[in-house]
């Protein structure tokens, strides 16, 4: 239960709540765990508030200033800060299933986050539950 996202910027946090909870409806699942994984070394999920976007804009602002782009880093790619950011933020999910719905709080939104964009991406789903 995989899908694809488009990454827009170097830096960007992609709302996917509605890809997961479309997946959660096609597998059945009425209650259980849905888990969410970003097999990319560079991008990363997290949960977050979705309601405001300067929250996300907030959030990539400080992690630039703690982490730029441009320093000492020995890494021949150049994109060392991509590597940094995606270890902060983390590669997976455990989210909850209740009533064939995730179980998020009122303004809370799921997001694969890129530091090394634009790219296509991929995230990865294992649902599991009665």
């Amino acid at each position: 239960m995989d899908f694809s996202v488009r990454t827009s910027a170097r830096n960007d946090f992609v709302d996917i709540t509605r890809q997961i909870q479309d997946k959660i409806r096609e597998s059945g699942v009425k209650e259980g765990i849905c888990v969410v994984y970003c097999p990319h070394t560079t991008g990363a999920v997290t949960v977050n508030e979705g309601a405001d976007p300067s929250v996300v804009e907030d959030i990539l602002c400080q992690m630039d200033k703690c982490i730029p782009w441009e320093d000492r880093y020995s890494h021949s790619e150049g994109n060392s800060a991509a590597h940094i950011k995606s270890s902060l933020v983390g590669a997976s999910l455990f989210l909850i299933i209740r009533e064939g719905k995730l179980r998020l709080g009122t303004w809370q939104k799921v997001f694969f986050a890129e530091f090394d964009g634009p790219r296509q991406r991929q995230v990865w789903l294992k649902i599991m539950g009665t």
